[in-house]
């Protein structure tokens, strides 16, 4: 590009002077010996020429001399101009043209001083030519493409030569003499024995020479390299077909050059690369109007500018045609008859007599006839494609369109030379400024059906319309505005996906979907196809947002009804398109799966299967396995029976031809299919079809090579247990979480899943769970029992895969078929899953954070407990499991019977409570520790001087983070709400006060005076009850009244549950006492004073009906067991401390008494599993337990807090 913009200009009388010469040496006469090896002509282009290159020793070392002197001529020069380009760059003035002065040519190499003086002539006409905006860089690429086919090959091959796209500038007697060449070229075409001889034997001078009889010849080399043009053209364009109105047309000169006559055309309708008259006119950015092909060669080249302007193009895409300019040259050409043999384009498309001579052939008055007629037609249809392409009045375009229509559908004008003749890029183009202008509804109609039957037909119809992008735009936009027959010749312009999103036609494909009337014109294709197969490509294709929302415009129930409609369509390609729209709003919003199973009709789908290709089975396969995912299981069977029982050949014995055949990862769905319909017969009997459907899953969820297809196969066994949701969405990991005792995480996906809705009266949901219990039997035993549990096999292999979503599959697959273990009969696959999956079910419930992966790990546990062999498999186990056990036992009500069966199945249970001691802090000075309590993780603890203390409680540690002292007095008793943002303490001071619990801090926000000293307290909704220093027991309102109750016994302790007041007293005494009644019922009468000894009840807990009483042991029992509703006695345990505080949770029983000891006893077995020592002299005054019950905290008459962990 440097070359030509600086130095071009100026050395173009050097490059004249090399082609003259070059051609003198060309056509130098040769002596026909030289050529003994030449080269023979080459057939290498669409245009049929013959390129035939010779060239003789004397002509090869003179073209070697010249090169050397061209290429030390522009050498010099170049260097000669470059120094002056920088003088110039140097100089400050403005007005460089006369401070610098521009160097003379060195022109030493010129032997003929006339041959230069001819040369600067040319370059003033090219100075003319470059002036008025006709030269090009082009050219002068294509000379310089020429010189190095010279200067670089030394075997002359002619394949080597690259000349440029475009034709040469040509001499001006070449261009006024134009028409007798051609007639020439023209009678030298009829005989190609006779032209290759007159080409052998003629020799001329390089230049044309004018008879007075208007006869032209050229030189041989001029002739052979226009030749070459030619045959080179037309290789290098093999995308464009022959019969393009963008072939050369005659070769034009400057519109100022008068030397051609009357018939020269104006500049104007030259393209300035080509030298042409315009037959595709395209108008750049830049204002600068080009032939398409043209200006098309030069963007793709690499080029960004305008070639006459040199301004940068912003879009490389073209404009639509020029067709004010086409009518312009149309319009001269009709009043200039004579100006070039070769007409415009729309002379192209004369038809000759050739086409039809087929129709000439017959003789009978029949045909003779016919023939008549059709001789007329074609006359008519002539003038009907001028009226279109010459007209520029739109109702003689519009009149002419309708003509066409007319002529293609009363003639029977589908011949290929019709199709070829209106096929053509102007007439095209004509249909399209028809489109662009016309707004009556027929002719639009009329031209696109046109448009419609020749794409469908002639593939270059729609090159010509996808060349120029507002042509296709024209057509969308009608289809948007409502002329439903566009969609079709969208359909035949094959856009990409990306492409069609970009168009935006969801809501018109919609519209043509659901429109129930027929269609208005007889097409190639269906609009109504048309719209499913493009609606059906964009849910294919694309990125899955923009998808997914087309496909929940789709979903809409009318919408869906009418794809449904075209399941029974004739064509298969239009009801595999709907398999494929429906599939996909099944999988988007599978809530349309009760429409489809409940309207389509199965048989035509079913059908489609014979003669289907492989892609096309995979997705009615996959239709169907996505159809029987209903909420209700008698209609999943319903639908499996029809496409059972529904076709003239056997569907399942097709499933397993397919099986065989079929990809890796289509395998699982085929076989899933194949199975559920096999099972609707017994599951006792022998199937072929059943073993080969499970023999598939296993191998798919073996094979590593695949993972897709594993993880596919791993899914797909989890579906066959049956159970969905009313979106599709299998319930088996939801189900199973009840069966692990997750009843409010089962309850929580029911209720979002919205199932009530779906089953009306309880009789029906009833029947709908056992059909669905007994599904799940059938196909639990005939997955479980395929060679004798292969499958826990595969499924255990798939659970050590690093794959985080197989191995998540594989074992909730596994955990399903373990737990249907506890009820198919026990044919001795027990032992072959619990060899496969105990290990790693016991290392997932060890190890899983979730609480749900737990829960179902513990699940597949359970059902290894019942066997003697897997409880004594899980003995060696059970420590590293009891952490877990005990976390879950809260939520899980498995996790308390797998307890209970590791507890009943040892002789003892101290192995499994096991305490580890953590910290011992001491309070400080002479103070005892009168009140503790925990929650989440900090521990409040009340002293006798009145200091309340907070502690933190992390992991292993615990560390004071705030003591207050607002009590003047001991504090007894400490309270805090099951919402955990108050905190209520009772003092010997009489008051009790409540504390704001915050994140660190606590601090004190009321105050109450309950007249007397408070020694146990008890919070329940908006009262407060405690123990005075006197006889009776109290009940507070906030409000500041206060009742007494048992005045008559000195109470000792107390407990609050569910408004009844339970009291031990001093004389070892219990009543309760109903707050909603006021009245008191005797659980246990009391006893006189022993020399002077009383036997109080030095604490009492009630949990799960049982009432729990702690006293001296005086008949070797210290704690007896009451049942709550009858306070008939239900038990003791015999234990010999003198317990002076109790405390009791889930599953244990801890009594602390004298000595810092406290006892740990099983809350179910009643007898001691450990013994825990404060290694002080001091009373345990209170005890504790966290919310997860696995840390035990106690505080000591001497000041002193203790905390054991349960390991």
């Amino acid at each position: 590009m440097l070359f030509e913009d600086l130095f071009l200009f100026h050395l173009l009388p050097v490059l004249h002077w090399f082609n003259d010469r070059r051609s003198e040496i060309h056509s130098t006469p040769e002596d026909r010996s030289s050529f003994e090896s030449r080269w023979n002509g080459e057939d290498i282009g669409g245009s049929g020429s013959r390129l035939i290159c010779r060239v003789s020793e004397g002509q090869a070392t003179e073209l070697k001399g010249l090169e050397r002197c061209y290429e030390e001529a522009l050498d010099v020069n170049c260097r000669s101009f470059a120094g002056y380009f920088i003088e110039i760059l140097k100089c400050e003035d403005g007005s460089v043209r006369f401070v610098v002065e521009s160097p003379e040519l060195i022109l030493n190499w010129f032997g003929d001083e006339t041959k230069l003086e001819r040369c600067q002539e040319e370059e003033k006409i090219e100075d003319h030519a470059f002036g008025i905006g006709r030269y090009n860089p082009l050219w002068a690429d294509g000379e310089e493409k020429y010189i190095d086919f010279y200067s670089k090959s030394t075997s002359f091959n002619c394949k080597s030569w690259s000349p440029p796209f475009y034709p040469q500038r040509v001499s001006l007697n070449l261009l006024n003499n134009q028409a007798s060449t051609a007639k020439g070229s023209q009678a030298s075409s009829g005989s190609n024995s006779d032209t290759e001889s007159e080409l052998e034997s003629e020799s001329s001078s390089s230049e044309v020479v004018t008879n007075d009889d208007g006869d032209s010849t050229d030189s041989e080399t001029e002739i052979k390299e226009k030749n070459t043009e030619a045959a080179l053209f037309d290789k290098q364009t093999p995308n464009i077909p022959s019969e393009s109105t963008c072939s050369p047309g005659p070769q034009m000169t400057d519109s100022d050059n008068l030397s051609g006559g009357k018939h020269t055309p104006p500049k104007d309708f030259v393209c300035p690369i080509t030298s042409h008259i315009f037959v595709d006119p395209v108008t750049l950015e830049t204002g600068q109007t080009y032939e398409r092909r043209a200006i098309q060669e030069w963007l793709d080249r690499g080029n960004t500018t305008c070639p006459i302007t040199c301004q940068k193009v912003q879009s490389t895409q073209l404009p639509k045609t020029n067709y004010v300019l086409k009518r312009l040259i149309a319009s001269w050409q009709e009043q200039n008859p004579g100006s070039a043999q070769i007409q415009s384009d729309l002379n192209q498309l004369q038809i000759t007599p050739s086409l039809f001579d087929s129709a000439r052939t017959s003789s009978s008055p029949r045909s003779v006839i016919s023939q008549a007629n059709s001789d007329g037609t074609v006359t008519e249809l002539r003038l009907a494609i001028n009226n279109l392409c010459m007209s520029e009045i739109l109702s003689e375009a519009e009149t002419a369109v309708v003509q066409i229509v007319r002529f293609w559908r009363e003639a029977n004008m589908e011949s290929d030379n019709i199709v070829a003749l209106l096929s053509k890029p102007a007439v095209v183009n004509s249909f399209v400024e028809v489109l662009l202008n016309s707004i009556d509804p027929k002719v639009l109609r009329a031209t696109i059906f046109l448009l419609c039957e020749l794409g469908s037909k002639d593939k270059n119809v729609i090159q010509t319309l996808t060349r120029v992008d507002s042509d296709v735009d024209c057509v969308v936009a009608l289809f948007k505005r409502g002329l439903l027959e566009a969609v079709v010749l969208i359909y035949l312009l094959k856009p990409s996906t990306s492409i069609l999103f970009k168009m935006d036609l969801v809501e018109s494909l919609l519209m043509i979907i659901k429109n129930k009337e027929g269609d208005s014109v007889d097409m190639c294709v269906r609009p109504k196809t048309a719209a499913l197969l493009l609606l059906q490509q964009l849910l294919g294709g694309g990125k899955e947002k923009s998808v997914s929302k087309v496909a929940h415009s789709v979903a809409s129930a009318k919408t869906v009804e009418s794809v449904i409609g075209t399941l029974e369509a004739e064509g298969s390609e239009e009801r595999i398109a709907a398999v494929g729209i429906l599939l996909r709003c099944m999988q988007e919003d599978g809530k349309c799966r009760n429409i489809i199973a409940d309207k389509a009709k199965l048989t035509p789908l079913l059908e489609s299967l014979i003669g289907a290709t492989d892609s096309e089975k995979f997705q009615i396969v996959h239709f169907l396995f996505e159809l029987v995912k209903l909420d209700r299981r008698s209609l999943n069977e319903q639908n499996l029976h029809i496409i059972k029982e529904q076709g003239t050949f056997s569907i399942m014995h097709t499933l397993l031809v397919y099986l065989q055949t079929a990809l890796p990862d289509q395998c699982p769905f085929i076989a899933c299919l194949l199975l559920q319909l096999d099972l609707l017969a017994e599951p006792r009997k022998m199937s072929m079809y059943r073993e080969e459907a499970i023999d598939a899953l296993i191998s798919s969820l073996r094979n590593s090579d695949f993972p897709e297809a594993q993880l596919t196969a791993a899914e797909t066994i989890l579906a066959l247990q049956g159970r969905f949701s009313s979106s599709g969405k299998p319930l088996a990991r939801a189900f199973l979480l009840k069966c692990a005792g997750l009843d409010r995480r089962y309850n929580s996906v029911m209720q979002n899943e919205q199932l009530g809705h779906a089953v009306g009266k309880s009789q029906e949901k009833l029947a709908e769970d056992k059909a669905a219990d007994e599904w799940e039997r059938k196909m639990a035993f005939a997955l479980v029992g395929h060679e004798f549990g292969l499958l826990f096999e595969a499924l255990a292999e798939g659970m050590k895969s690093e794959e985080k979503k197989l191995s998540s599959a594989c074992f909730l697959s596994a955990t399903w078929l373990t737990n249907m273990l506890t009820v198919l009969p026990d044919t001795g696959i027990r032992g072959a899953a619990r060899v496969c999956l105990l290990k790693h079910s016991i290392s997932i419930f060890k190890s899983a954070r979730d609480v749900e992966d737990k829960a179902l790990a513990m699940l597949a546990l359970s059902s290894f407990l019942q066997d003697p062999e897997g409880l004594s498999d899980l003995t060696p186990h059970m420590k590293d499991m009891l952490k877990s056990l005990r976390e879950l036992k809260k939520s899980s009500s498995l996790a308390t019977r797998i307890l209970k069966t590791l507890s009943d199945g040892q002789d003892t249970s101290v192995d499994i409570w096991n305490y580890k001691e953590l910290i011992q802090v001491d309070c400080g000075g002479n103070v005892e520790v009168l009140s503790i309590i925990c929650f989440e993780d900090k521990i409040f603890s009340g002293l006798s001087d009145g200091m309340l203390k907070v502690w933190s409680c992390i992991g292993n540690r615990i560390h004071l983070i705030q003591e207050i002292r607002e009590h003047t007095k001991g504090i007894t008793s400490l309270a805090i709400l099951q919402s955990g943002d108050r905190l209520y303490t009772g003092s010997l001071d009489r008051t009790v006060k409540v504390w704001a619990v915050g994140n660190e801090l606590i601090q004190c926000i009321q105050v109450h005076d309950v007249k007397d000293q408070v020694l146990a307290m008890a919070i329940a909704n908006n009262i407060l009850c405690f123990v005075p220093n006197g006889a009776g027991i109290k009940v507070y309102s906030w409000n500041g009244d206060s009742k007494l109750f048992n005045p008559n016994k000195s109470v000792k302790c107390m407990a609050l549950v569910q408004g009844k007041l339970y009291c031990g007293c001093n004389d070892s005494s219990m009543q309760e006492i109903d707050l909603a009644t006021e009245t008191i019922s005797t659980i246990q009468n009391g006893t006189r004073k022993l020399i002077g000894k009383a036997n109080p009840i030095h604490a009492l807990r009630v949990s799960d009906g049982m009432i729990y009483s702690a006293s001296t042991s005086t008949d070797g029992a210290a704690v007896k067991i009451w049942s709550a509703s009858n306070f008939n006695q239900a038990g003791s345990l015999p234990s010999t401390l003198e317990p002076r505080s109790m405390l009791i949770s889930s599953d244990l029983i801890y009594l602390g008494g004298k000595m810092g000891t406290v006892e740990v006893w099983c809350k179910r077995k009643r007898n001691r599993v450990a013994t825990l020592q404060t290694r002080t002299n001091g009373k345990v005054i209170c005890m504790a337990v966290d919310q997860d019950e696995e840390v035990l905290v106690v505080g000591t008459s001497d000041g002193r807090i203790q905390a054991w962990r349960l390991v």
